[in-house]
């Protein structure tokens, strides 16, 4: 009996943990698109080089590419803990 609460805590406590997990990529989701845009606004109003921008570009693409991975994983996890 004992170990069923256990495991139950252990349950939601991952279950939290998932949560907590998700907002973060939302956040860092979020965090991207919003620096690119203004790096972008930035680049274009003060005349930056081409490649300096395209420097922001490829570290934007860099944290979705993040972000989608962590999402497949978190995903998956959570099937399991279903399952």
């Amino acid at each position: 009996m004992q170990d069923m609460a256990r495991g139950a805590i252990t349950r939601e406590a991952e279950e939290a943990e998932l949560t907590r997990r998700g907002r973060s990529i939302a956040l860092v989701m979020a965090g991207a698109m919003l620096a690119w845009l203004a790096l972008q606004w930035a680049g274009s109003a003060l005349g930056w080089p081409v490649g300096l921008v395209f420097v922001f570009d490829a570290l934007a693409l860099l944290a979705f590419v993040w972000a989608l991975a962590a999402t497949y994983r978190l995903r998956r996890r959570r099937r399991e803990l279903k399952g």
